[in-house]
């Protein structure tokens, strides 16, 4: 008979029953009690169920005890050693605990945010929380959400199992469909990268995220693969990163725009002919990759930044700007627009 409930749940069951129990548990205690046990399967199928989760649990670092009863006699029980399990008293700096406050921001994916920012108030509570903490405040990293495919890649990932889906290649738009032995996931520059053996060509590649167009499937068995020990999986990203670079040319205003000046090329090289920053803004040169991430972004500086090149750049954003007029007309009324005249 199925699980009634997900085993993630179960597990969770068990560990609470295991962990608040007064006496150790026995098996029979353990079906009839915790819920996920309590499904009416056969008792072998009970058996090889909990000695699968008790093995799951212990490799997670939960120690589950094997005792004998003595209320009992010579039954076997179970049982969560609390001393064990809890965590330890945490000791942590304003600088230590600020790390950990752009750490759980960093993870601005839905599929893992709940649990990151969980895991930061679980730490705010064991210890005493600094006042500087809050000066990273402003610091949010920008990473852009990874969408659906990233739980089932990290777990892949974890299981050392190869995975199949569909890619929308970059220089030709063309949608394929890949078998990928999955290395690595790394975010960087906003964006976040698969790194893997692709199967279909023998050889190592770097898949973004953004381009996997529908569900990640798991193939075969896990175990199916071992990472190479000398790859570099940041290095292969960069790689592809620098090949793909594109360079934006901006007139921004003085003292405008800390984020793209942060991110300024320090040898940008030569400005395409005709381009040169107007009297009282700054020429800033800024690499990158997607031009609608690029251009969302410039469009929030409003007319503190004027793209000068590459024109498709420069018509993605003017196309934002016309877009969030309208939608203030909108909003304001037809009154407004007949004001403005």
């Amino acid at each position: 008979m199925p699980d009634s409930i997900p085993q993630a749940e179960r597990l969770l069951n068990l560990v609470i029953a295991l962990v608040n129990t007064t006496a150790p548990m026995t098996k029979e205690q353990v079906r009839t009690s915790v819920s996920g046990y309590d499904d009416g399967s056969s008792t072998e199928a009970f058996e090889r169920k909990f000695e699968r989760d008790k093995d799951i649990l212990r490799e997670l670092g939960v120690p589950v005890v094997t005792v004998t009863a003595a209320a009992h006699g010579d039954e076997v029980g179970y049982r969560i050693d609390p001393d064990a399990y809890a965590l330890p008293p945490l000791q942590l700096s304003a600088a230590q605990l600020g790390v950990l406050t752009l750490a759980a921001e960093f993870w601005n994916d839905q599929t893992l945010r709940a649990d990151a920012s969980r895991a930061l108030t679980k730490l705010r509570v064991v210890g005493d929380t600094p006042a500087e903490a809050d000066a990273v405040a402003g610091l949010t990293p920008r990473v852009h959400p990874a969408g659906p495919a990233l739980g089932p890649l990290l777990d892949a990932a974890h299981d050392h199992q190869v995975v199949s889906f569909t890619y929308r290649a970059a220089s030709t738009g063309e949608v394929l469909t890949r078998h990928v032995e999955p290395w690595r996931l790394v975010a960087s520059r906003g964006g976040w990268y698969l790194v893997g053996r692709d199967r279909d060509r023998d050889a190592p590649r770097v898949f973004r995220l953004s381009r996997i167009t529908g569900r990640v499937r798991a193939v075969g068995e896990r175990g199916a693969f071992a990472v190479p020990a000398d790859v570099d999986p940041l290095a292969l990203v960069t790689s592809v990163q620098q090949a793909d670079a594109r360079t934006a040319w901006l007139a921004v205003a003085p003292d405008r725009a800390g984020a793209l000046r942060a991110r300024a090329a320090t040898e940008p090289g030569t400005a395409p002919d005709g381009v040169a920053a107007p009297e009282g803004t700054d020429l800033v040169a800024v690499p990158y990759q997607r031009t609608s991430d690029l251009a969302d972004e410039i469009t929030g500086y409003t007319d503190a930044v004027v793209v000068l090149a590459p024109a498709t750049l420069r018509e993605a954003v003017l196309t934002r700007l016309r877009a969030a007029v309208v939608m203030g007309e909108r909003v304001a009324g037809p009154e407004a627009a007949v004001d403005r005249g």
